[in-house]
């Protein structure tokens, strides 16, 4: 496993427990995701590590929540850079890796990290949900495109996930207006939207990216597996 993030520190403190578990090997690279040559150096890298690649996973996103009359250029460029455009250009270098290494009995995967934003409009993150719109209509166009390669392209769509995304997020919308204190926008999706009602955290979420990986999922494409809690059914 190859791991890009900006924070270099932080990937690498990732790869050495995964080094350490004794049940996988993994490198870490510095990159920025919105950077075309940072995404094919880290093509290079997995390559360079373990001889080729099979499987790209793309995870990065930010949110910065406005209401519409709100949006700023700024803001649209900046979630929607590091939303949609660096999941294409990730897409893209892992793709033409997997098609210079040849068709394989198995298919080589790539895994788009949706929300239940990919499929649910939500009044206070307009910028947020074109992205992950955009996510699953690059997981839907990339699987048509790369299905002749025999490349697979599917994605999951997490709902409320406990992580410092989800963690700033709350601390926004109380700045923002449109909660009262911290805390709240959790207990209100959790009363109103969600079926299993609980929030959610990694765990809840790592089976099915691991599903995606395994060969379990070799006769999907397209698809945008929901793990909200039955979030996207409200």
């Amino acid at each position: 496993m190859c791991l890009g993030d900006l924070n270099l520190a932080e990937a690498q403190a990732v790869a050495d427990r995964i080094n350490a578990a004794g049940n996988g090997k993994a490198v870490a690279v510095e990159m920025d995701v919105t950077r075309r040559e940072d995404n094919a150096r880290a093509v290079a890298a997995t390559v360079d590590a373990f001889g080729e690649i099979n499987v790209g996973l793309f995870n990065a996103g930010l949110n910065k929540p406005r209401f519409f009359m709100d949006i700023d250029e700024d803001n649209w460029d900046l979630i929607m850079t590091v939303n949609t455009k660096a999941m294409w250009l990730g897409m893209q270098e892992t793709a033409k890796q997997m098609i210079a290494q040849g068709k394989r009995d198995y298919p080589y995967k790539l895994i788009n990290v949706g929300s239940i934003a990919s499929r649910k409009p939500l009044i206070d993150v307009t910028v947020y949900c074109t992205s992950k719109y955009g996510c699953l209509a690059l997981t839907h166009c990339g699987a048509l495109a790369l299905s002749e390669h025999n490349i697979t392209v599917n994605g999951y769509a997490p709902g409320v996930v406990v992580t410092p995304l989800w963690e700033q997020l709350d601390k926004d919308l109380v700045k923002m207006g449109f909660k009262q204190n911290e805390g709240q926008a959790y207990e209100d999706i959790v009363r109103d939207a969600l079926q299993i009602k609980r929030v959610s955290y990694p765990d809840d979420v790592k089976g099915t990216a691991a599903f995606l990986v395994s060969a379990d999922s070799d006769y999907m494409t397209g698809q945008m597996i929901h793990i909200d809690g039955g979030w996207c059914i409200q």
